[in-house]
This record gives structure tokens, C-alpha cells and sequence, in this order.
């Protein structure tokens, strides 16, 4: 599997580069060796992480069913329970919860291929990901699918209490294909999903998923 550097992170690790050696080359001329030698190292470290966080794994998935639902991030999954969907749906719907740590890929995938109905964006506060209020209060995007069948889906992007940049790519009236990238989270975060209560789930709460890899259930026919 091939790794690349996701494009929403080229500008920030070029620009993290040239602080890093600027500030150690200041540092090296100016101060102790001792001195030089600690900053060299945490610089390192910060190049390492950060090179890390916006890591782009080349998945591709091929599946033979087009119900099968495939998890749209990395992460473990926290919820997994009927609620009343009141932004879009209005109705009850199966909610899907997937917490991405700062060291899961925050690239984020389509789940089913369909149509865009809606891509919205909404402000809001940067509490835990992980707290069951952070899907209504915090910062988010919400982007409604239509998959080929009719049934209709919902994504929602959820930023985290590190995460201050979400980023989705998905416009009303676009056709969407498996192993297309939705969007991208910076730092901390969750993915929920929203789907017919009577979706056919693989996976449990708690469980680990890796966006465009694990099948996550079978969408209704």
C-alpha cells in the first residue's frame, strides 16, 4: 500500500519546514551546542508527527454488492444506536459514530457511491469528539447522499476539541464513486453516519474500522 502526503497538509509541512530550519539555524549560530542539540531533536519530533497526521494511504476497495456500506474514516466506533435525525431527515434514523485519534488518518471516504443532495457547514464549539452533544453543538458538515437504490444517507463531519479546520469536498449535484476522498478533519475529530434504522451492521461498538477498508453493514434494498 502506497502512502502519500495528503494535499490539505503540503502547504502546512512546507511552511512548518521552513520555521523549523529557520529557528535552528538561528539557534546553532547563536547558542550553546547543548542548546542546538534539544531544539534540533523536538524539531524533529514536531517534523515527524506532522508528517505522520496528514499521511494518505492509497486505498482502493472493490466490492461486488453495492449496499455494503464501507467506513468512511479511520478510527474506533463510539455509537452505534437509534436517534431522531432533526437537521435533515426529521424522522429516526441509525447513528453511526466513528472517534478518529490524532494519530488515525483523517483523510475521510465516501461510503456508498449515489448522488450529493446536500453539503452544508455549520459553526459551532469544539468540545471532545467522543461526547455524545459534540454531533448537534460542535463545528461541523453535513453531506446527505442519495445512493442508486433511493435510500438516502447522511455524513456528518464533526470537529474535535483540537480540530479547528474541516475540510469536505462534496457539492450538491455530484455524482460520488467509492474510493473518493469526502474530505479531510485536522487533528481530533469524529464521522457520523445516518442511516435507515433497519441497516444490516458488521461491526459493534468499540470495534476498530479503517476508512475504505472495513465493510461496516449492508444498506437495506
Amino acid at each position: 500500500m502506497r502512502t502519500h502526503i495528503h494535499r490539505e497538509g503540503r502547504r502546512m509541512l512546507l511552511i512548518t519546514y521552513a520555521i523549523l530550519i529557520a529557528i535552528n539555524t538561528v539557534v546553532f549560530l547563536y547558542t550553546a551546542v547543548w542548546i542546538f542539540a534539544i531544539i534540533l531533536l523536538l524539531s524533529l519530533l514536531i517534523c515527524i508527527f506532522i508528517t505522520f497526521f496528514f499521511r494518505n494511504p492509497m486505498r482502493v476497495i472493490e466490492v461486488d454488492d453495492p449496499n455494503f456500506l464501507i467506513a468512511p474514516a479511520d478510527g474506533r466506533v463510539v455509537v452505534i444506536e437509534p436517534v431522531m435525525e432533526n437537521e435533515y431527515f426529521h424522522d429516526e434514523r441509525l447513528q453511526v459514530s466513528i472517534f478518529m485519534s490524532p494519530f488515525n488518518v483523517h483523510a475521510n471516504w465516501y461510503p456508498v457511491e449515489g448522488k450529493v443532495l446536500v453539503s452544508t457547514h455549520q459553526k459551532g464549539r469544539h468540545k471532545g469528539a467522543w461526547l455524545p452533544k459534540s454531533s448537534t453543538e460542535n463545528e461541523r458538515s453535513l453531506v446527505v447522499l442519495e445512493h442508486s437504490s433511493g435510500v438516502q444517507i447522511a455524513v456528518r463531519q464533526v470537529a474535535g476539541a483540537m480540530a479547528r479546520r474541516i475540510v469536505t469536498y462534496a457539492k450538491p449535484g455530484m455524482e460520488v464513486k467509492r474510493n473518493q476522498h469526502m474530505g479531510f478533519i485536522k487533528l481530533g475529530s469524529r464521522v457520523d453516519m445516518y442511516l435507515p434504522v433497519d441497516t444490516e451492521m458488521e461491526v459493534e461498538v468499540g470495534d476498530l474500522v479503517h476508512g475504505n477498508e472495513t465493510i461496516m453493514g449492508r444498506l437495506p434494498d
